[in-house]
């Protein structure tokens, strides 16, 4: 998508574009091993997973559903920092810009959770752990995620912002182990190094390609530098 939109260039031919695209790929190939690998467990707890209530559907048919919503919100996701980066840097206003997109959000989200769940009684809001995750995510997950990644959209680009995603897996697993008593499993290990390689081999490859930009600019002032004398001379055999 951002190839498309022209925000990223790609040439092969360029240590820095092969780079962001072998650690494009890795940071794929991470996410996937922690998705689909376990392996056996490093730090276990007694703690059981808790399963859904009214939930029918079999574990294949979860993966199925799964998997392609998971796909299709990675490529709404993907149009959506194109979109709004293209807003951000036309109208340089982190704060409307993130007011605008968590209002649509509010209003789709209510006409779903209506649609969703009818009971009226599930929509009382009591004083426990309940509120606090509530005002947690309003505040930090929606308000200050969303004015820094649109502040970061408009200073590198969506695929700097993009990056970041499998690294909010390593995260997850982390704070569900420590905080959770989750499971720890070899497949996590193995996918977390795997998704940081990635990670770290695409932002080399961003960091020279803006060293490359920085450096272009210098080369033609020096340029300029050595041919006015040039010029002057030849004005003044004439």
């Amino acid at each position: 998508m951002w190839m498309v939109s022209r925000m990223e260039n790609l040439d092969l031919r360029v240590s820095s574009s092969c780079a962001k695209s072998i650690g494009t790929i890795v940071s794929i190939i991470g996410a996937l091993t922690m998705t689909m690998y376990e392996g056996p467990p490093i730090v276990y707890t007694s703690s059981t997973p808790t399963k859904l209530n009214g939930s029918d559907l079999s574990p294949q048919a979860s993966w199925f559903v799964g998997g392609f919503l998971s796909a299709i919100a990675a490529f709404m996701l993907a149009i959506l920092f194109v979109f709004q980066t293209a807003i951000i840097r036309a109208y340089p206003a982190e704060l409307m810009v993130t007011l605008i997109c968590c209002a649509f959000v509010v209003m789709q989200s209510s006409i779903v959770s209506l649609i969703a769940e009818r009971n009226p009684s599930a929509w009382k809001l009591r004083p426990d752990l309940e509120l606090i995750a509530i005002v947690y995510s309003a505040v930090l997950l929606v308000c200050l995620r969303s004015v820094a990644s649109i502040w970061v959209l408009r200073q590198k680009g969506p695929f700097f912002v993009a990056m970041f995603k499998p690294i909010g897996i390593v995260i997850a697993v982390v704070m569900g182990v420590t905080f959770l008593g989750d499971t720890l499993y070899l497949g996590s290990v193995v996918g977390a190094v795997i998704i940081a390689i990635g990670f770290y081999t695409v932002m080399w490859g961003k960091a020279k390609e803006e060293k490359m930009l920085q450096d272009i600019p210098a080369q033609g002032m020096e340029s300029s530098s050595h041919n006015v004398p040039l010029l002057q001379n030849t004005t003044l055999q004439a």
